[in-house]
């Protein structure tokens, strides 16, 4: 059962028309996404949610989530969120982000939250939330800022 976490903050306009099947379309080749068995739970201009439940092989030594697993997650949360407001043709790249990790990610499963704080033509900046769901409580456990750049399409000549 998905896990929305908050309702969208900041209403923004779309410049792709077809900007929900370019996202689906990519979450849905993304490799990492699949090794994962993450699930996109959530998505609207300028919000994405990725779920990924439980499993012993994405855990560090004291049987939490491992930290790559919670950054993965949060970084295309982020990049997801992004490419919602990319024109048409546009691809996504992460250049940067800084990750918070503020308590375990101890849960049946993790919910990365990723919102647009700004766009621009060429930057958006991301803001990520991660929280470990168990026995139905959410504990954050991780918080990023990300910056995309948007890798706009070649024109034909």
């Amino acid at each position: 059962m998905p896990h929305t976490l908050r309702p969208a903050q900041k209403d923004f306009e779309p410049r792709n028309p077809d900007w929900e099947a370019t996202v689906r379309g990519s979450f849905a080749r993304q490799g990492a996404m699949g090794l994962l068995g993450a699930e996109m739970v959530a998505l609207a201009p300028g919000h994405c949610e990725i779920r990924v439940r439980y499993r012993d092989d994405l855990t560090q030594q004291n049987g939490f989530f491992h930290a790559g697993m919670t950054a993965t997650i949060v970084d295309s949360a982020g990049g997801y969120a992004g490419l919602t407001l990319m024109p048409a043709g546009s691809e996504v790249l992460t250049v940067e982000f800084k990750l918070n990790l503020l308590a375990p990610a101890d849960g049946e499963y993790l919910v990365a939250e990723g919102r647009v704080l700004k766009t621009g033509r060429n930057l958006v900046i991301t803001r990520g939330e991660v929280y470990a769901i168990k026995n139905g409580k959410a504990t954050h456990c991780a918080t990023m800022q990300q910056t995309l750049m948007t890798m706009h399409a070649k024109k034909e000549k």
